[in-house]
């Protein structure tokens, strides 16, 4: 028999199509497959883009509802402070902005302007209005870092035009030193507000 002449048999004519019909269906099942990823990538892009569309629209709605306070305020806890020194700065910074309370504080740490301590006896310096006064350094320069604090909490909490309102300072336990001596410490409590809503209160 020749290659012309030959005819394949009934079984190899079956196995022949099984094997085709096998391929095919591996070729359909993998373009399925496919189909079935991509599509899952594609609802998974919109799961996220919807996400984070959520959370820039709460955010915004949250920025919207912030309502501004009524004060801003900072707590010094245990500061090695004198009680006295912070009792009369208090006093002449009250009633002003937080700016110009700096400015003033910084005079006194150079030595320019001296706190008004009229009921203590202490020795008259230069001024109008001074009986006797003296020049904090250390006091002031701590309190301008609380200042700094409630200009910044004022921003946050949407206080316009703040002035200091409330300015006090307590006594805090006082620790024993190397040489048995108790070490000055006091608590701080500075408030601001709006000035123009304390004129309408007025």
């Amino acid at each position: 028999m020749t290659e012309k002449q030959y005819t394949p048999t009934e079984k190899e004519r079956k196995l022949n199509q099984r094997k085709e019909n096998k391929s095919s269906r591996m070729d359909v099942k993998s373009d399925k497959m496919t189909d079935v990823n991509v599509n899952l990538k594609e609802k998974q892009e919109e799961k996220t883009e919807l996400e984070t569309k959520d959370k820039f629209e709460k955010l915004k709605k949250k920025k919207q509802e912030i309502k501004p306070k009524e004060k801003a305020f900072v707590n010094g806890n245990s500061l090695n402070l004198s009680l006295k020194h912070c009792k009369w700065i208090f006093r002449m910074i009250k009633g002003k902005t937080p700016e110009r309370a700096i400015e003033m504080l910084e005079e006194v740490a150079r030595g320019k302007r001296a706190v008004p301590m009229p009921s203590l006896e202490v020795g008259h310096q230069k001024g109008k209005g001074i009986a006797g006064g003296r020049f904090p350094k250390n006091a002031s320069l701590e309190i301008i870092k609380q200042l700094r604090q409630v200009i910044a909490n004022a921003v946050v909490s949407g206080v316009e035009n703040p002035v200091i309102f409330i300015a006090k300072s307590n006594k805090a336990s006082m620790p024993f030193k190397r040489n048995r001596r108790r070490a000055k410490r006091c608590h701080i409590y500075i408030e601001v507000r709006d000035r123009n809503k304390l004129k309408k209160k007025k």
